[in-house]
């Protein structure tokens, strides 16, 4: 029986029928186009003789590079690129939140998130199990510049993990096997500029050379991925962008792990069950103290919490997120060998300081944590950022205290009050203040307290250990899961002893601070309040 197409079925079929079009229009341009010169990062032969092996570079240096052997070139029409992107981009037409990154598009633009993503430059350390994947993303979803930085060499047993290698890229290096693959998914230089660097990230300036530096006519990059699995260069690369304020995604341990339901994305401090995790915190945190303490200020408030200087991006998520498993690790590293103990485990490093003995690996983890990477990078950049949900749960009895606590405080409140409504009113009084019941029920305390806060006060940074509380934000507004905020005991006693003083609890807290919670209360994906009025 013949039927009607239906509005829904009719722009199906013009979808499909546009994309073959482009799909032929991309194999003439494939067929006809001549190989322009290769651009940067592929315009010669790999050097036989020094294939995966590191170029030292001179200070003054650019970045080693070693070029790409089919590194051809040439230009893609708008129409095959605007298709090749189509999915993205309708993913991120829609009006981007408030609280976006600096990079973040302007809501008066369908297109500007899309735009804020071809037009980003992204700095990836690190291209094996996880950086590769989060890489080859990012690349397919059109960030418009990576340097994809890596001493290694593709061997055999990476080929597990790794996103794009095949057995005849083993013994090449990791930068320029991944730079040849993406050039292939994208052949246009000025619509993805690749930068692979064959060469060690170490923290020293004079050994780095110009790894660290943007590219030409940006100030800064836009993204630091750090996919590194050793800790004093992990550490160090997260100190050296947050001292420079530069956002940075970072990748914890994947191996020994395989449960996928176990990765979360969070700040560095509420990561668990992670030995990688521990160990950089520890690091960050001695080297933030011994250069305070040789500058003599005062880094940390007395919870403990990072509240000043570089070293609070530990706490910040919004400068440093990291991915990690909360799974026990279920397999340990693979035991000494007698040849190993024979010879000297030194002698088996890839290079000094690094790990020798074989970490177990289940190759879909590193994938999956990649490639969450790469989603937090990709809508970060395209203004439509969401907020993880923590590993820690709330307890029935917790979220329905809360939820009393408010209602009673508000009730209070709104006795208090009350007596000064203005005349015609049923909720505000004469100075601005909204009077009335809460609006929220309590099955929303779990995600106002674990998706948007994070289980923390959002003044001093305290954590579940503490008695925390949700309270109103603006009094000129009612209760609403856009206007309540998790506090400390300590920190709601002053908030409530500032709006007695000054009028408005906000005035006391600091700027930076109130900045923040304004930026993380636009981000409430529940309803807001109805125009009361």
């Amino acid at each position: 029986m013949n039927e009607r197409p239906t509005g829904q079925g009719a722009a199906f079929a013009v979808g499909l029928l546009a994309g073959s079009i482009a799909t032929l229009l991309l194999g003439k341009t494939l067929a006809t186009s001549t190989p322009a010169k290769a651009d940067a990062s592929s315009s010669s032969s790999l050097d036989p003789q020094s294939t995966g092996t590191q170029r030292q570079a001179d200070d003054n240096d650019t970045p080693s590079r070693q070029s790409s052997p089919h590194g051809n070139t040439h230009h893609l029409p708008d129409e095959i690129r605007s298709e090749m992107l189509s999915r993205n981009s309708l993913y991120f037409s829609s009006p981007p939140s408030s609280s976006s990154s600096s990079t973040s598009p302007p809501s008066n633009n369908n297109n500007a998130g899309m735009d804020c993503i071809t037009s980003a430059s992204v700095l990836v350390i690190g291209l094996g199990g996880v950086g590769s994947h989060t890489a080859h993303m990012l690349a397919r979803a059109g960030v418009g510049h990576l340097r994809l930085v890596d001493f290694d060499q593709v061997t055999l047993s990476s080929l597990n993990r790794h996103a794009v290698a095949t057995l005849e890229d083993v013994g090449l290096p990791k930068a320029t096997v991944l730079s040849d693959h993406l050039r292939r998914i994208c052949p246009d230089p000025d619509r993805l500029a690749l930068d692979p660097v064959v060469k060690m990230y170490t923290g020293d300036a004079a050994k780095d050379g110009t790894m660290m530096d943007p590219p030409d006519g940006k100030e800064e990059w836009d993204v630091v991925i750090d996919a590194i699995d050793d800790v004093p260069t992990k550490a160090a690369l997260i100190a050296s962008c947050a001292r420079r304020g530069v956002r940075v995604v970072s990748c914890m341990g994947a191996g020994g792990k395989a449960d996928p339901t176990r990765v979360h994305i969070s700040d560095l401090r509420s990561s668990s069950r992670d030995p990688l995790a521990t160990a950089v915190r520890q690091r960050l945190r001695l080297m933030g103290k011994k250069e305070a303490k040789e500058a003599g200020v005062k880094i940390t408030n007395g919870s403990g919490v990072a509240n000043g200087g570089w070293l609070s991006c530990i706490d910040d998520d919004s400068k440093l997120a990291v991915v990690y498993s909360s799974e026990k690790v279920v397999a340990k590293l693979a035991a000494v060998t007698d040849e190993q103990k024979e010879e000297g485990m030194h002698n088996f490093g890839a290079v000094d300081n690094m790990r020798v003995r074989v970490l177990p690996v289940l190759g879909t983890m590193p994938a999956i944590m990649g490639q969450a990477m790469a989603a937090t990078t990709l809508c970060e950049l395209g203004g439509k950022p969401f907020s993880p949900v923590g590993a820690e749960r709330v307890g029935r009895n917790v979220r329905h205290r809360l939820y009393q606590h408010l209602k009673n405080r508000e009730k209070k409140f709104e006795e208090r009050h009350r007596p000064a409504l203005k005349e015609g009113s049923d909720n505000y009084t004469t100075n601005g203040i909204y009077v009335g019941p809460i609006q929220i029920d309590p099955d929303d305390v779990e995600y106002l307290m674990a998706e948007l806060w994070k289980n923390r006060c959002a003044l001093s940074g305290e954590r579940l250990g503490t008695v925390l509380e949700l309270h109103r934000w603006d009094v000129g507004r009612p209760a609403t899961p856009n206007n309540l905020v998790l506090m400390s005991v300590k920190s709601a006693q002053k908030f409530e002893r500032d709006f007695d003083e000054l009028g408005d609890g906000r005035e006391g807290v600091d700027a930076e601070v109130r900045r923040k919670v304004d930026a993380r209360l636009a981000m409430c994906i529940l309803d807001a309040e109805d125009d009361i009025e």
